[in-house]
């Protein structure tokens, strides 16, 4: 009998990692995180050190924006087989909780692991612009755009961190290039928003309305060109901009708002205030709200127009 004292834990191991290695197979299969999550845990109870299912539960984990839980994981494969994608992943987990510092150093380390690994460069370019280190942040994008001129996001990214540190210029400079390397619905529509954040309300209407011509039924660019036509005078037009953006949120404040200051201007007080009311009610719930301007502070116009909406709100408030 002695001779399978060995033999029967033997069988029992193979068997156990036999079927961790069934159960880590059915969670890649699945499409429910939060069942692979279930299939790689029972995996690594019966394989203690099954790093690939830490890996693949930490990515399950993230998708359902359990951070600390795939933090948790990605670094305990870290501890036993460091390597690029583990760092990167924990990195990308630590740059979701606002950890900044600390993501910047697993960015750092999957670079050192893999050099060439262009995700990782571009978000710790990320990381650092939102660390405030814009000048490095800038150095990391020259240096993918010289290695690849034509990835679209490196110079919208660029164009952000320009914009950060008041170079309007360079920024406008690679919003276009981003355009005419990637002309899509999404690149036209941030250089719309910075164009409109710098007062070139020409151009943003321009590439709101190249937008609108691919897509009539994009709400944020009726609402945007609305803006641009209120303050380029065209308030007919504003006036149609608005109503579309509601025809998808009839309860869009900004929008509603909007239509109130754009009544003002053309001398209809009745829909002015009437409009004005429902901004106002939706905002603070009660109609009968006192008229201090911070109960505006989440909307638009408060805060991308404090240069102009204080006047046109204290004329509003006198209606």
């Amino acid at each position: 009998m002695k001779k399978y004292i060995f033999i029967i834990p033997f069988l029992f191991s193979v068997l156990s990692f036999a079927q961790a290695n069934k159960l880590f197979r059915q969670g890649l299969k699945s499409t429910d995180p939060k069942e692979q999550i279930d299939l790689f845990s029972k995996a690594i109870v019966l394989k203690p050190k099954y790093l690939d299912a830490y890996f693949y539960r930490g990515m399950a984990k993230d998708y359902i924006g359990d951070f600390y839980g795939a933090i948790l994981d990605y670094t305990k494969v870290i501890i036993f087989e460091p390597n690029a994608n583990c760092y990167y992943n924990r990195a990308n987990s630590k740059y979701n909780l606002k950890d900044y510092y600390s993501a910047r150093e697993d960015y750092i380390k999957a670079i050192e692991l893999d050099p060439n690994f262009t995700d990782a460069k571009y978000n710790l370019a990320c990381t650092k612009y939102n660390l405030e280190d814009h000048e490095g942040a800038i150095l990391d994008l020259n240096a993918l755009i010289k290695n690849d001129p034509q990835v679209s996001k490196n110079y919208i990214q660029r164009a952000i961190v320009h914009t950060a540190q008041k170079k309007y210029e360079a920024a406008y400079k690679d919003y276009s290039m981003a355009v005419l390397f990637d002309p899509t619905i999404e690149n036209y529509f941030k250089r719309g928003v910075f164009y409109l954040d710098i007062n070139y309300y020409k151009a943003a209407n321009i590439d709101f309305s190249v937008i609108l011509e691919a897509d009539k039924n994009n709400s944020s660019s009726y609402f945007y060109r609305g803006v641009t036509h209120f303050y380029l005078g065209e308030y007919t037009k504003a006036l149609a901009d608005f109503s579309k953006t509601l025809e998808s949120n009839a309860l869009d404040y900004d929008a509603i708002l909007g239509l109130a200051m754009t009544y003002y201007e053309i001398k209809d007080v009745s829909n002015a205030k009437s409009n004005f009311q429902k901004a106002k009610q939706l905002v603070s719930n009660d109609i009968f709200a006192n008229n201090d301007m911070d109960l505006f502070k989440n909307t638009y116009w408060f805060q991308k127009q404090i240069y102009t909406f204080p006047e046109i709100y204290q004329k509003l408030i006198e209606l």
